[in-house]
């Protein structure tokens, strides 16, 4: 898929940027910076200025940019009891991650893999965020399952401010609720693009079209849909794509196979209206497709898609897809949509603040070349020690880096560092820019933990 550039609409959130003491530069390597502490500024840039930029002065892009252009960082969001565990879960199973889908409270009591605490398993809630990662057509996923009780609200916080896309989940019976309100907001608050998902469709009393509407009216959203449901309730038995113009069956035991097919003949005239009204509501945000549209030329497929791409990377518009993970139906097109519409790391432009130049911003590219600069946005205190979550925005983290602590000035030796699959660890030897990943602090715990009554959490 092409990646055009998109408006230069800035965004503005917290993140922890500074630079080391100029006396203990010549102390350690360029990687050697671990940048953990107070609040700064995250400039997001729905424009893709710096890249563009860079392409022009070398004819050649720089290795990492390809690897970075297939990963994406998403959290799954929403009100309590909307399906966010669920659908977690078949994303695990369609991307290969797990061989055998297990239900929240089901019969078996197994429970689902991202509930990992035996409260959360036997009140089938989540309780604190559960990260993961996975693979989809070539590209690379990681994922923040949060909770949706308002009393977890802070799991959220934490998440989002390193996420750069999410998954806002819909009830399609209940709609939007007061935490969908307050879980939005903290979307608002952080600029982090989203898609919408309209989940259990198979249930009684279920009207995607009702709870399109709301989001609207409720949460000011300029969207609309980019599917139509193929029947309702105990009749759900696909979707429309709006986009592509084919309609998917999920067949088999797990919805596993996918059969396209023509659009039925008695949902044309509805099709024809919805992609219409799609068209209209993204040409009111895309002067591109603005263009097409007011002087009648036709929108192909890969027209519309872009101009989708590129409205929702400036927040400037949802698209909304529908389906039921309980049912495995609509998840795969819905990870289709991660990879189609949602930015990778090289397309948000961060910006750290030189503590020792009067907090004056500095770009960050996001090159393994440049200094190590990560935020520590979570600690866990598990069974296997502390674990310190962070989000590497530039340079690269090895094992056995001494790293510092900005709030301290102290340094921190990198034990181990791990990823997490179903509470699995992976141990990696280095890490590169854009990911998401754990390490075991066991020499210096006090150091970071001085960490936690300094971080501000707006």
């Amino acid at each position: 898929m092409a990646r055009l550039s998109k408006s230069s609409a800035p965004r503005l959130i917290y993140t922890l940027c500074a630079s080391p003491p100029p006396a203990s530069r010549h102390l350690q390597s360029p990687l050697a910076s671990l940048l953990l502490g107070g609040p700064s500024l995250r400039h997001f840039s729905s424009g893709n200025l710096a890249r563009a930029a860079s392409a022009a002065k070398d004819d050649k892009e720089p290795w990492w940019k390809e690897s970075m252009d297939k990963l994406r960082n998403i959290g799954i969001s929403a009100h309590i009891d909307s399906g966010k565990t669920t659908l977690t879960e078949r994303i695990l199973y369609y991307t290969g991650k797990i061989h055998e889908i297990h239900e929240v409270r089901g019969k078996d009591g197994v429970g689902a893999k991202m509930d990992s605490m035996d409260l959360e398993r036997e009140k089938g809630i989540t309780i604190q965020s559960a990260a993961t990662y996975c693979t989809w057509k070539g590209y690379e996923v990681n994922i923040i399952d949060t909770p949706g009780h308002v009393d977890f609200t802070i799991e959220v916080e934490r998440a989002l401010r390193v996420l750069d896309g999410a998954i806002l989940v819909l009830c399609s019976v209940g709609g939007v609720q007061s935490q969908s309100i307050t879980v939005d907001r903290q979307m608002r608050r952080y600029e982090v693009p989203r898609l919408a998902f309209i989940n259990k469709l198979d249930r009684m009393g279920a009207d995607p079209w009702k709870v399109l509407n709301q989001a609207r009216s409720k949460l000011r959203h300029h969207s609309a849909a980019v599917q139509v449901p193929i029947g309702l309730e105990e009749e759900f038995q696909g979707l429309v794509d709006l986009v592509q113009l084919k309609a998917y069956y999920f067949h088999g035991s797990s919805g596993e196979n996918i059969v396209t097919a023509e659009v039925p003949a008695n949902m044309e005239n509805l099709v024809t209206e919805k992609r219409r009204e799609l068209i209209e509501m993204v040409s009111e945000v895309d002067d591109k497709l603005a263009e097409a549209f007011l002087s009648d030329e036709p929108i192909s497929s890969a027209d519309l898609e872009e101009a989708i791409r590129r409205a929702t990377i400036a927040k400037k518009f949802v698209p909304v897809f529908m389906g039921s993970a309980f049912k495995n139906k609509g998840v795969q097109p819905l990870l289709d949509g991660v990879l189609s519409y949602l930015p990778c790391p090289i397309e948000v432009s961060n910006y750290a603040l030189d503590q020792n130049q009067k907090e004056e911003k500095v770009a960050l590219t996001g090159t393994p070349d440049g200094p190590l600069v990560a935020l520590a946005f979570k600690l866990e205190e598990g069974r296997f020690g502390q674990l310190t979550y962070l989000r590497i925005y530039e340079g690269v983290i090895r094992k056995g880096d001494f790293i510092i602590n900005v709030n301290t000035g102290k340094k921190v030796k990198v034990p181990r560092l791990v990823g997490c699959i179903l509470m699995r660890w992976r141990i990696f030897q280095r890490h590169m820019p854009g990911k998401l990943l754990l390490f075991l602090e066991w020499i210096v715990p006090q150091a970071i933990h001085s960490l936690m009554g300094k971080l501000n959490t707006p």
